[in-house]
């Protein structure tokens, strides 16, 4: 089987790599395009919508060393290219997780084995994107972990953390503050920009444009 098809440095990503969530997918592979690729990136794009690709080791490393330390990076690489950029990358806060997707299984496993944020080596594009879905799910619980819950009348505040308090004061205020049609619309515009090529989040989007009202502001 062959390694999943990548374009050169082609990206997924909104106009100056501007994105509005914490998590992003970095893909290295120095394979052809094909359709499975894009089925595949479509499938990652509704767990994760920010995607990064790249053919070559030195122009993906230097856009992971470019990423602050508050971004959270799960990185598909192929065998290959594996065991050359993970040793470099490997000690970086960013990089959270590591798929490799290659032909020979037991080769990666090899070299693999010295790095623990590796979690998985496969063959089939269906476990990849099945495992990022599952492994997301805790990621984000671990790396976002403040509930969005209005404080009830006489809930005491005594030991609860800042970042905590502050997110229910700020949800607080959000529920209050009055919005105009133009609102919505700068809204709707931005996450069009965030999600463009996102079939998944771009039928969201149309639903919300249609449907929202202030009587169903819950989405």
């Amino acid at each position: 089987m062959a390694a999943a098809a990548i374009p050169a440095d082609v990206s997924c990503a909104t106009p100056d790599d501007m994105h509005l969530e914490m998590f992003c997918v970095v893909w290295l592979d120095s394979s052809s395009d094909n359709k499975d690729c894009h089925d595949t990136e479509q499938q990652l794009r509704s767990i994760i919508n920010h995607l990064k690709k790249f053919q070559d080791v030195a122009s993906c490393e230097k856009y992971i060393h470019a990423q602050v330390s508050q971004e959270r990076i799960v990185m598909i690489v192929s065998g290959r290219l594996g065991r050359e950029i993970v040793p470099i990358i490997h000690h970086l806060r960013q990089i959270i997780s590591i798929y490799v997707y290659c032909m020979d299984k037991e080769d990666s496993k090899i070299w693999a084995r010295d790095y623990r944020k590796v979690k998985a080596i496969v063959v089939e594009l269906d476990e990849l994107v099945s495992l990022i879905q599952v492994d997301h799910k805790i990621q984000k619980k671990v790396e976002e972990p403040l509930s969005i819950n209005i404080f009830t009348t006489g809930t005491s505040t005594t030991g609860l953390n800042s970042d905590f308090l502050f997110s229910q004061v700020f949800m607080d205020c959000l529920t209050k503050l009055q919005y105009t049609e133009a609102d919505k619309e700068e809204l709707i515009d931005l996450c069009k920009q965030q999600y463009k090529g996102n079939r998944v989040e771009l039928s969201n989007i149309h639903e919300f444009q249609e449907e929202y009202s202030s009587k169903n502001a819950l989405w």
